[in-house]
């Protein structure tokens, strides 16, 4: 009888917990963005370490304080990869992050895919957010365009 007391116990404890961390990882920490208008977007020239604001519409973004690898953005933008090309910097080793399943703009696998195969294009949006950590822009051709943090490459070597 007390076995199966503790073995239910142990099992409801386990859900909960499950549940919990769940909640925790997708849910919890993260808030929605605001983009203040004229420094929604912004890019790294090639002549200048100054970002500046790219055009840029439908913009949404999520984030949260916990780390500051949790930021997303997607969004629009009417720039052609040519100009883009031409004007910012490329950011090599873009390595999109998973997004929680729940902000469905941002396939992370889709975005990865695009960007090894040259239908998409990385940026460096601003360097250091945060200590060895960037925002790198993807943009498609179409149009697309996908924000989100990294450590910058090479950053964890040594650690």
């Amino acid at each position: 009888m007390w076995g199966r007391i503790a073995a239910g116990a142990i099992v409801i404890t386990s859900l909960v917990a499950g549940v919990a961390v769940y909640y925790l990882q997708e849910h919890a920490y993260y808030r929605e963005v605001s983009f203040p208008a004229g420094s929604e977007i912004l890019l790294t020239p090639i002549e200048s370490d100054s970002p500046e604001p790219i055009l840029a519409e439908g913009i949404t973004g999520i984030d949260a304080d916990s780390s500051p690898l949790r930021f997303r953005a997607c969004f629009r933008t009417p720039l052609s990869h040519g100009m883009l090309t031409e004007t910012y910097r490329a950011y090599e080793g873009a390595t999109p992050l998973n997004a929680p399943s729940w902000f469905d703009c941002f396939d992370a696998a889709a975005i990865g895919a695009a960007l090894e195969n040259g239908q998409a294009l990385a940026f460096l949006s601003q360097s250091n957010i945060a200590p060895e950590v960037d925002r790198v822009v993807a943009v498609f051709a179409d149009g697309r365009a996908f924000a989100w943090h990294q450590f910058r490459p090479g950053a964890l070597e040594g650690n």
